[in-house]
């Protein structure tokens, strides 16, 4: 394939929905549906790429002028596939008045990803290979427990993951009520059993004498790790609760850079780094906060976007492990098999999947 066959001819938006969409809620948020907008990039010898972003509910008019405005920039240049970085670099320029933290970033970095789910494919790669890569599994953990759930449905959900051999699942907390919060965190230990890892999620919802009090009162169970007790950028709170008690706590899903990383490494206060593909800005970004977060000591726990992580994870000295949702695996071609709470790497070429046309809606 020559030079000009890897030019960007064609970027196409599209807008998609689980099939297993239904409201949920955390702390912080209530989300009507579970929907998604997709990116393809096509190169003038026809290869094409993807790359999606988590989106529910939120705000589509301006996701969708995000998107359009960056596909017009890429459009009106001649960029190649392989030019991540010089891409990122340029929109960054063109995006700074209005502020490149938001959703111009995601823009970009959902770009940023079907980029290189294209230039994987020309060279008929795995995208994890195209780095230096180790064996080493990834396990995963099933995700969910939303507040929003009944006993039953919360149970169903956590017995669900068990049967399918995942070892850790993680349970929202911060409900108005704690008594709440520690009656259900008691019913899942129940219900899992001894050997299943319990995390538990505040979503940013509590402060820091609640987040205390809720460990104290449910350390017995033995819950692996407390995730964002309180707003990402209250760093001295996350030293005092790290202070307190004896838990590891994780944050990082929110972070556009890598300032909350090294503010919580400074205060000895981070146990997890959570970084998040598409805030950060695309694969290079995540990469870059995983080496610093490796330079400290600290392991790599990504948020979410487990199709992207897991192959990542391969590519870093730390990995610790991959978050589980099942919300594409029923509208793409190759669903994330796990096997005893381990993510089987895909070695298709790209990322190894790429979503069902059915359930694709072109955005003009």
């Amino acid at each position: 394939m020559n030079k000009q066959d890897l030019r960007i001819k064609d970027i196409r938006i599209f807008q998609a929905t689980s099939r297993i969409s239904k409201p949920i809620a955390d702390s912080t948020h209530d989300i009507s549906k579970i929907a998604f907008y997709v990116l393809e990039v096509e190169t003038a010898g026809g290869v094409v790429g993807q790359g999606y972003l988590l989106s529910f509910h939120y705000s589509p008019n301006a996701i969708e002028g995000a998107l359009k405005d960056m596909k017009k920039f890429i459009l009106d240049r001649e960029y190649y596939i392989y030019e991540t970085g010089q891409v990122q670099k340029d929109y960054e320029i063109e995006s700074e008045y209005f502020g490149i933290v938001g959703l111009q970033r995601w823009a970009l970095a959902t770009l940023n990803v079907a980029m290189w789910d294209a230039w994987s494919r020309a060279n008929d790669q795995p995208v994890y290979h195209m780095f230096g890569c180790h064996r080493k599994p990834i396990p995963v953990y099933g995700s969910g427990g939303w507040i929003s759930y009944s006993d039953e449905e919360l149970i169903e959900e956590v017995v669900d993951y068990k049967k399918r051999g995942f070892t850790a699942v993680k349970i929202k907390v911060g409900s108005p009520d704690m008594e709440r919060d520690i009656r259900r965190l008691n019913l899942v230990r129940e219900a899992v059993g001894p050997n299943v890892k319990i995390m538990m999620d505040a979503n940013q919802g509590m402060d820091v004498p609640s987040s205390v009090k809720l460990i104290s009162q449910v350390e017995h169970l033995g819950i692996f790790w407390f995730e964002e007790p309180v707003t990402n950028t209250d760093f001295e709170g996350y030293a005092t609760i790290h202070a307190k008690t004896h838990i590891s706590l994780a944050m990082g899903e929110r972070e556009y850079n890598t300032v909350a990383l090294r503010e919580l490494i400074g205060r000895r206060a981070l146990d997890l780094w959570q970084p998040d593909l598409i805030r950060l800005g695309g694969v290079e970004a995540w990469r870059d906060s995983a080496a610093l977060a490796n330079a400290y000591n600290i392991p790599v726990l990504p948020h979410y976007y487990k199709d992207y992580d897991v192959p990542l994870l391969a590519t870093v000295a730390n990995p610790y492990g991959a978050e589980s949702f099942d919300w594409i695996d029923a509208i793409i071609d190759e669903p994330m098999k796990i096997d005893g709470g381990f993510a089987i790497q895909r070695e298709g070429n790209g990322w190894g999947f790429k979503f069902l046309p059915q359930f694709l809606n072109e955005v003009k």
